[in-house]
């Protein structure tokens, strides 16, 4: 009875309307963009979930690259920075019912996003693709693209495997992401490892500043914990 009232508070918040433009999490503030965002309990804890909202900006299976890896984030308010390290925990449920068959749990950042949103970057995880048995899948375990022009798609044709790898990662279970960005370079350290995970030697984006964002894709419930600005630099010469 305590878990189905607890799931139900959760279903309530979702809907509010108090968190349809703005959220306060850990002393910060966010604003959504194209997502539905709560604080929530999750095994004892307070954290924050996310998913994306499909009324406000709708997929088609029938055109994937267009209607996904697109403007649905929770991003970070009064931040903006050139070079920086910055670290999340994350968990990814994949919802049941799903709106798309073979949802993989999308979950991830997105970063130098600019003020009108129209330009960032971004490194995600499939992590139902990370314990898969056929091999091809796992490694399409992390993902890099870049907004609007190089969506995973368009990578994955230009550059087979150069913009995704394999990890050991999985659903339902807290997974640390911390990124490096420096200048034209993104690193991606998973879990603690002390080498990175994956590398990014150039990326495609046009943005050279800008904020932070929470990402989730389609059929995903994407729950978020202990977010930590490391370090961060000025903004480029000439900003974003």
């Amino acid at each position: 009875m305590k878990k189905y009232l607890s799931m139900l508070v959760v279903g309530v918040a979702l809907a509010s309307p108090a968190f349809a433009e703005t959220i306060e999490w850990d002393g910060r503030k966010f604003e959504t963009v194209n997502v539905k965002a709560a604080v929530v309990t999750l095994h004892g804890e307070q954290v924050l979930r996310v998913e994306r909202d499909l009324k406000s900006l709708p997929f088609d299976r029938n055109r994937l690259e267009e209607t996904v890896d697109d403007r649905h984030f929770l991003k970070l308010s009064n931040f903006e920075f050139a070079d920086a390290v910055f670290e999340i925990k994350m968990l990814a449920r994949v919802q049941q019912p799903s709106p798309m068959p073979g949802a993989q749990g999308f979950i991830g950042v997105y970063f130098r996003v600019k003020p009108d949103n129209s330009a960032f970057e971004s490194i995600y995880l499939r992590p139902n693709a990370g314990r898969s048995n056929i091999q091809a899948m796992r490694n399409h375990t992390v993902q890099y693209f870049a907004y609007p022009g190089f969506k995973f798609a368009t990578l994955r044709k230009e550059a087979p495997g150069l913009y995704e790898t394999y990890a050991d990662v999985g659903l339902d279970e807290w997974i640390t992401m911390r990124i490096h960005v420096t200048g034209e370079k993104a690193e991606l350290f998973l879990n603690d490892v002390k080498y990175p995970s994956f590398i990014v030697n150039k990326m495609k984006g046009t943005s050279k500043s800008g904020t932070i964002g929470l990402y989730v894709d389609i059929g995903t419930e994407g729950y978020f914990k202990d977010f930590r600005i490391i370090s961060s630099s000025p903004l480029a010469s000439g900003g974003a």
